[in-house]
């Protein structure tokens, strides 16, 4: 799983560089990934996870338990 965020699924969009004289080529948009260790004391066990900096504050503001959850029931995490 490179580059895709393990709590929102976030990855990379696909756009254009836009020249001075409007020449189009691809590029890649890529979300702000982070790795990051979550102590869960409900398994009283540390988890590794790649996370996008906007799932990082509704961790920080909803907590990393609750915010597991939603994830697994989404179907987006699969620790």
């Amino acid at each position: 799983m490179a580059r895709v965020c393990q709590i929102t699924g976030k990855r990379p969009r696909v756009g254009n560089n836009v020249s001075h004289a409007n020449n189009k080529t691809k590029r890649k948009f890529y979300p702000n990934l982070q790795t990051k260790r979550f102590f869960i004391p409900e398994e009283n066990k540390w988890i590794t996870l790649k996370v996008s900096m906007s799932a990082l504050r509704t961790i920080n503001k909803n907590g990393i338990s609750a915010v597991l959850h939603k994830a697994r029931k989404a179907g987006n995490i699969l620790i």
